[in-house]
């Protein structure tokens, strides 16, 4: 009865290492690299920006953490802001006043104001008349010493007194009739237009303390905090770009006449199992360097190489920065065969 016993355990045994060895044979297979394909291996790259505010104020709100993923145009801090609105109201009535001196110029004298100025040249005319009535009397009067010359001599005075008078009243008719000067009308318009400029500084200003996700990213560092000093020159946040993204891989120099930009490659990564990536060249460098110490080695470190870019589209934002990842360029067998070790090699890897 022991030997029947005997005989499974060695059969599950058995199954159990076929079983084994196809799962890990299967797993290598898809690890090794294309028979059709040029296999580079490299770290997924990814922009980040320094996010600052352009005022200098006392930061009011942070709105978010580090570690969040935030949408184009997402409010991610506030600065005070009342110093700001003060100014603002300020040069908005400013720039309503100068509105009203415009069109009290632009609209000239009214016809009431031109009126008195007719009535004061009559007035002056009368003036004008009635000195002269009273120099015809002296002037027979004196001679036979009813008068003295210097009454006369008065007369004639107040005479070219009202004479002037009317003729600066006849010119103020002149002016109010004819209206505004040009000259006073155009500079009136450019101080208005200075003020508007100067409200639209301050809207912008204002504006400027709210601080937007320029792009789609996730929040790296959170920087300033609320009661903190901001300033155009400290950052407030670091944002790593969704987008731009691609594989930072070294291309041999054997390989490099048979890659050209827009070729298309494959992208996997040990976190996505039988998943890959589209990718395509977007770069190669003009100028070749030895392999970096911390991505082959230190046999393959002595060899020339040329930095290469992938660039790949990851919409769900899946590949992170410094992920490793292997890639796949579809070349010649011959170079595939030349370029691909038996022993591929991954970043971080020492001799």
């Amino acid at each position: 009865m022991k030997k029947p016993k005997k005989t499974i355990m060695g059969v599950l045994i058995l199954l159990l290492a076929i079983g084994t060895g196809g799962y890990l044979w299967k797993t290598v297979r898809s690890h090794e690299p294309a028979d059709d394909g040029l296999t580079l291996y490299g770290n997924v790259d990814i922009r980040d920006a320094q996010l600052a505010f352009k005022e200098q104020e006392v930061v009011r709100e942070v709105l978010v953490e580090e570690g969040d993923t935030v949408t184009q145009g997402q409010i991610l801090a506030r600065l005070d802001s009342d110093r700001l609105t003060s100014q603002l109201k300020e040069a908005e009535a400013q720039y309503a006043a100068q509105q009203e001196v415009v069109r009290r110029l632009t609209n000239g004298t009214r016809r009431q104001e031109i009126k008195q100025a007719e009535a004061r040249v009559v007035e002056a005319r009368v003036q004008v008349r009635n000195a002269a009535r009273r120099v015809r009397r002296l002037e027979k009067t004196a001679p036979v010493g009813a008068s003295t010359e210097q009454d006369l001599d008065d007369a004639r005075a107040s005479l070219d007194m009202a004479r002037a008078a009317l003729n600066v009243h006849q010119e103020s008719l002149a002016l109010a009739r004819e209206g505004t000067r040009k000259e006073e009308i155009a500079e009136a318009k450019q101080v208005l237009e200075a003020r508007d400029a100067h409200l639209s500084l301050l809207r912008q200003r204002l504006a400027d303390t709210v601080l937007h996700a320029p792009a789609k990213g996730i929040i790296l560092s959170r920087i300033l905090e609320p009661g903190e000093m901001a300033m155009p020159t400290r950052p407030a946040f670091v944002l790593a770009l969704s987008e731009p993204k691609w594989v930072r891989a070294y291309l041999p120099e054997p390989a490099l006449g048979h890659i050209r930009q827009g070729m298309t490659a494959r992208i996997h990564s040990d976190s996505f199992d039988d998943r890959f990536f589209d990718g395509r060249v977007g770069f190669i460098s003009a100028q070749a360097e030895f392999t970096p110490k911390s991505v082959q080695t230190a046999q393959l470190r002595t060899q020339l190489v040329y930095e290469v870019r992938i660039w790949t589209d990851d919409p769900a934002d899946e590949l992170r920065l410094g992920m490793p990842v292997t890639v796949t360029i579809s070349v010649p067998p011959s170079i595939a065969q030349s370029e691909n070790p038996k022993k591929g090699f991954r970043p971080g890897m020492e001799g």
